[in-house]
């Protein structure tokens, strides 16, 4: 019997910033220069835009998530981003 693959799901990552956040821009620059290559979408939600998230994030942004989870917090630490993007991609294709 033939083994049933998966259909891939793409990663759905969350960037909250603020418009005026240089350290927002810089990490968003470096995930939308690896989004094409790695396969997941990105969100960009402003938190001045929403004041509970105002008020549970405040200066310490930008913030990345995926799924709740933290993934990094004012730089995005490439080498170590992509590696747990591998572990992800290939989760979701088993």
């Amino acid at each position: 019997m033939a083994r049933r693959r998966r259909a891939a799901r793409r990663l759905k990552l969350i960037l909250y910033g603020r418009a005026w956040c240089h350290l927002c821009h810089d990490m968003q620059a470096q995930l939308e220069a690896l989004r094409e290559a790695h396969g997941f979408d990105l969100e960009v939600v402003d938190v001045d835009a929403d004041e509970a998230l105002e008020e549970r994030l405040g200066d310490l942004i930008p913030v990345l998530e995926h799924e709740g989870r933290e993934l990094a917090r004012y730089r995005l630490d490439t080498a170590a981003f992509t590696a747990w993007l591998s572990g992800q991609i290939g989760r979701a294709h088993v």
